[in-house]
């Protein structure tokens, strides 16, 4: 736990095609812990569209950044894109390096992941894309959050909002996240069990995985290029 004392500097990678609640979920979250300011940055000033058109505006740009106590990255169909661009890996390798906690949202696991910083690391991303974490040297686990040292990981869209209470939990107490919990009335009654691979009925699932085929194909091929450079050996079987 971080001192209440210690004011800290939290901030969140935003770019096009992101998934917004991957931002806008750990947000309702991360901009409610004390003593800390909370800001978004982006390639640009210029506002930008989630995957499904809602408009994002960014505070700043990567450049004017300063550096940040905790980092969340998070994901959406638009990390395809950022997968070898320079400027936003060496941004996130950049800030992880002084962060005192890194937060990965869904996908956004593949972007710390092509930035070189999760060789020997346990994490978890969306589910359609956990077979990808060995592409970048991590391990993969099949859970909705998961802690390694200073890393939080959370595996996909919802699951944000957990990760984001968690860490709260880490970085000022359990009772402040506590709090915060209660302040956002999270008290989730799903009307469906049909939130994982494993709960969902196999139709469902049979769809969904064909619903993501093209996206996951080339993810998989930008990730075994990564791997390439980051002198990574994939396994030749590690199904999906």
């Amino acid at each position: 736990m971080i001192p209440h004392d210690t004011h800290l500097r939290i901030g969140s990678l935003l770019f096009e095609g992101i998934d917004q609640i991957d931002l806008t979920g750990p947000f309702e979250v991360l901009s409610r812990i004390p003593n800390a300011t909370y800001r978004i940055y982006a390639k640009s000033a210029a506002p930008v569209r989630d995957l499904n058109g809602l408009w994002l505006t960014p505070d700043a740009s990567l450049a004017d950044a300063p550096p940040l106590d905790v980092l969340h990255v998070p994901g959406g169909f638009g990390q395809e894109a950022l997968m070898e661009d320079t400027e936003v890996l060496g941004w996130i390798r950049q800030q992880a390096s002084g962060a005192c906690h890194i937060f990965s949202v869904c996908t956004g696991a593949l972007l710390c992941g092509a930035a070189g910083l999760l060789k020997g690391r346990r994490a978890t991303t969306h589910w359609a894309s956990l077979h990808l974490l060995r592409f970048f040297g991590a391990i993969p686990v099949n859970e909705r959050v998961v802690i390694d040292g200073a890393w939080v990981f959370a595996a996909g869209v919802t699951a944000g909002i957990d990760g984001a209470l968690r860490l709260a939990a880490e970085l000022r107490g359990d009772e402040s996240a506590q709090a915060i919990q209660l302040q956002m009335v999270y008290a989730p009654e799903p009307p469906f069990h049909s939130g994982t691979p494993e709960t969902a009925p196999p139709a469902i699932l049979r769809q969904e995985r064909q619903s993501l085929r093209a996206i996951t194909a080339r993810r998989e091929e930008t990730a075994g290029r990564v791997a390439a450079k980051l002198g990574i050996t994939v396994p030749v079987t590690i199904g999906d």
